[in-house]
């Protein structure tokens, strides 16, 4: 059998292709695509049971009764998030849905210290000037973390990596999230009202799912709540920060630096190669002028270690389907008729 992946990354076909050539030998052959999967491209996937799609493919009710009528069974989401698929839709379809619940969390934590590291030291700033060999220090000084608060917004695996981290520079540890987690009080973490930990960190850290309840978590009210010189790291997904109130807070002065490596409306861009053409999204333009801010395209995750990881996971999912299993991955799965 022929499975078709949307989505694949140049670095990642190798080990995905590897992963499967262990698992499956000539049972099932791999199609990888360097395309992402909606409208114009589901007519690719005709004939094929198994769909394997990647977080910045679309997948609405459109694209998923296309997938069904053409002999889709089961869609192997290739990242933990999932908020791209009418889960509904897929439901009605019938269809089997599975994820990867699970990959390295220190890919994602040690990434989002990059950024506020890179932010609050000013490294790219310093790197553009030693280039064309000014080796000023003029608006490069940075401040200590040793001492300061950092506000995790979320703590499963993730947010508790980046706690350690914090704790290991001898920060002072705030923490939300609907439950305590354990390994965090370890660390001499409070959990406190979210309020607070916007107003009283030196630096925050998203780490929670986009969900209705968290889509715009840091908008207009929590960033005026907000010290002046604070930074704001968003490594999960980019419908947590409203970008309109980012800019507007941005322009009035405030906050020392921002890192993004995810954007709300990142579809169609991140991941793809717009250097030869204008750039449309103005918001994003916007934020890609300013001194104080930095932006990655969803790059945390893209570690050999958690690439090789979701590949594992992917091909468990697909051995699950085929012998009717469900797993901690399983979102959907129908039943006996």
């Amino acid at each position: 059998m022929e499975i078709i992946a949307y989505g694949v990354l140049a670095d990642e076909q190798p080990l995905l292709g590897e992963t499967f050539a262990r698992a499956f030998a000539d049972r099932h052959h791999l199609r990888c695509l360097n395309l992402f999967l909606n409208r114009d491209t589901v007519p690719l996937a005709a004939g094929h049971e198994v769909v394997l799609s990647s977080v910045n493919d679309t997948l609405d009710a459109e694209v998923l009764r296309h997938l069904a009528k053409r002999g889709t069974k089961l869609i192997a989401q290739r990242s933990t998030g999932y908020n791209n698929i009418d889960l509904a839709t897929a439901r009605e379809l019938g269809l089997t849905l599975a994820r990867v619940s699970y990959y390295s969390p220190y890919s994602v934590a040690e990434f989002a210290w990059a950024l506020a590291l890179a932010v609050g030291r000013r490294i790219v700033r310093a790197a553009h000037r030693t280039r064309e060999f000014d080796f000023r220090l003029d608006g490069l000084m940075g401040r200590d973390l040793h001492g300061r608060t950092v506000g995790v917004m979320g703590t499963g695996k993730i947010g508790t990596a980046f706690a350690l981290i914090a704790h290991g520079f001898g920060m002072r540890l705030l923490g939300w999230d609907i439950a305590e987690n354990p390994d965090c009080l370890a660390l001499g973490m409070e959990y406190v009202p979210r309020e607070r930990v916007f107003a009283e960190s030196d630096l925050i850290s998203l780490h929670v799912p986009l969900l209705p309840d968290t889509h715009h978590l840091v908008d207009a009210h929590a960033l005026a709540l907000m010290k002046d010189d604070a930074v704001l790291v968003n490594s999960s997904r980019g419908g947590l920060v409203d970008t309109d109130a980012l800019l507007t807070t941005l322009r009035a002065g405030r906050l020392r630096g921002v890192g993004l490596d995810v954007y709300e409306e990142e579809a169609g861009v991140f991941f793809l190669d717009k250097s030869l053409e204008v750039m449309t999204d103005e918001r994003l333009a916007r934020l890609m002028t300013l001194p104080n801010v930095l932006v990655t395209s969803h790059q945390a995750y893209f570690t050999q270690d958690a690439v090789g990881q979701i590949a594992e996971t992917t091909v468990r999912n697909i051995e699950d389907y085929f012998a009717d299993r469900t797993s901690d991955n399983t979102l959907i799965h129908p039943g006996p008729e």
